[in-house]
């Protein structure tokens, strides 16, 4: 059974998995879906239709606008936001309003033990890999490989990391190690794959 706290707004049409928790003044639209074991901070918006997976943790003021897919384990550092319209406006060119029919949400998509850290803005369409890592205040405008630490604005690569979130050493010949697990990687034209030994 999930545990939501008294101030926050969940949908009665939200399915909320056992185990998560929802905390003051969070928000959670209609037709999302969240996972088993999830936490969902103080402040924070899941758009209508977004998809969370199990486990995963999305830290105070975080905003996921629909239609973001997160897999399983990911973690969204406070005041995140994951956006949802390439080209934003307020009103059209003739200078009506613009409705929910004026335009077409697109969303982000984060890959299983990915993080987005704090602040970091994810302009979507993009995919976010495997275990990579957004560093704090990130703009990501391009898709982010497996494994990788970003950072900057826009976002660019500047390591390699493992599923610990650690920093890999550099072993030469394309091999890399985790130093927290002895876990082995192996970097191929830009990718970086887990060695299976």
């Amino acid at each position: 059974m999930a545990t939501i706290a008294e101030s926050a707004d969940v949908s009665p049409d939200a399915r909320i998995g056992d185990d998560t928790k929802i905390w003051h003044l969070a928000q959670v639209r209609e037709g999302a879906e969240i996972g088993e074991r999830c936490i969902v901070g103080r402040g924070a918006y899941i758009g209508s239709g977004v998809r969370l997976g199990d486990d995963c943790k999305i830290q105070n003021y975080a905003l996921v606008y629909e239609p973001a897919r997160l897999a399983d384990g990911v973690f969204v550092g406070p005041a995140a936001v994951l956006t949802n319209d390439t080209y934003p406006r307020a009103i059209a060119p003739d200078g009506s309003i613009k409705t929910a029919s004026d335009w077409e949400p697109v969303g982000v998509t984060i890959e299983r033990g990915a993080s987005i850290g704090a602040r970091a803005v994810c302009i979507a369409p993009v995919t976010i890999g495997a275990w990579a890592t957004v560093a704090a205040g990130a703009v990501v405008t391009n898709d982010v490989p497996a494994f990788a630490l970003v950072a900057g604005v826009p976002a660019r690569r500047i390591r390699w990391v493992g599923r610990a979130g650690v920093p890999l050493e550099e072993t030469g010949d394309g091999a890399w190690v985790c130093p927290q697990t002895g876990a082995r990687y192996a970097e191929s034209n830009g990718v970086l794959h887990e060695v299976v030994e």
